[in-house]
């Protein structure tokens, strides 16, 4: 059955027999504000997971340093025992303080700990994806990389993500284990990492931007607004819909924690942009 996430196409990783919809669902904005403690609604972050699924969402992106621990749970709470074809994603390399700060460790003790976390609260036994979350250009990505290597050899883990990572992270990382996907800062007004992703395209490498509306601050263009206008869409449509005609190996998962944001989220990946708009956005 045709559902409105498949819309967009499939993707599969690399080296995998795992495919999932190019229209996916990011979970961080189950938590509460600031991506701290329980959601406002309970129920709706519930209600929001499985209607996500009835419309074909079949790849979820969370992290146990949501919340900390709440999205997780959600998800636990809302969809165990999972459908077959969900694949869930994880992101491991940093730990939330009380006073909501992000603070990144790598270390191979502190990884596994990261990871049996996760797999304990989404009641796994092992995790079809996990990112590693770097800081920079200038971090070491080879010995986490190790890290992440043994826990694959281990099968705790089945595939290998990098996040936050430069084009030299990439060849490095690579060079240690397989990657099946990059995950970085990307949207129609951030896009330094237009070279990476042809790259990527090439070696047929999923690209997964986070923060694709924006994040915080969300998106504001004047050209993105008009081109809306145009085609009777919403901005956040349309920046989507450029996301997944920007490359074939892009998968996008804009986050919400209401139901009526889910289903426009997921109409963006019917949306087609004629050429001209195409080119009017590409220019930004």
């Amino acid at each position: 059955m045709t559902t409105p996430a498949a819309a967009a196409g499939r993707f599969t990783f690399p080296g995998t027999d795992l495919s999932v919809n190019r229209m996916g669902y990011g979970a961080m904005q189950l938590a509460g504000p600031h991506v701290m403690g329980p959601p406002k609604d309970p129920e709706e972050a519930r209600a929001v997971l499985r209607e996500a699924l009835s419309l074909g969402i079949d790849h979820i992106d969370t992290s146990d340093f949501y919340g900390p621990h709440v999205t997780n749970e959600v998800i636990r709470d809302a969809l165990h025992p999972y459908p077959a074809p969900l694949v869930l994603v994880t992101k491991i390399g940093a730990w939330r303080s009380e006073d909501g700060a992000w603070n990144l460790q790598r270390d191979a003790g502190f990884l596994r700990r990261s990871v049996e976390d996760n797999l304990t609260r989404l009641g796994l036994d092992r995790m079809a994806i996990v990112n590693l979350r770097m800081g920079g250009p200038e971090d070491d990505i080879a010995t986490p990389m190790r890290a992440m290597r043994a826990m694959q050899d281990e099968g705790l883990i089945d595939h290998i993500g990098i996040s936050t990572v430069s084009a030299d992270q990439v060849r490095i990382a690579r060079d240690i284990a397989p990657v099946v996907c990059v995950q970085n800062q990307y949207n129609l007004a951030f896009r330094g990492d237009d070279a990476l992703i042809d790259n990527l395209a090439e070696a047929g490498i999923a690209y997964v931007p986070y923060f694709p509306l924006g994040g915080f601050s969300p998106l504001q263009s004047a050209t993105l607004d008009a081109v809306a206008t145009e085609m009777g869409q919403s901005p956040q449509q349309v920046a989507l819909a450029w996301l997944l005609a920007r490359s074939p190996n892009i998968l996008v998962i804009p986050g919400t924690s209401r139901r009526s944001h889910l289903r426009a989220n997921i109409e963006a990946a019917a949306l087609t942009l004629p050429a001209a708009q195409m080119a009017r956005l590409n220019a930004l």
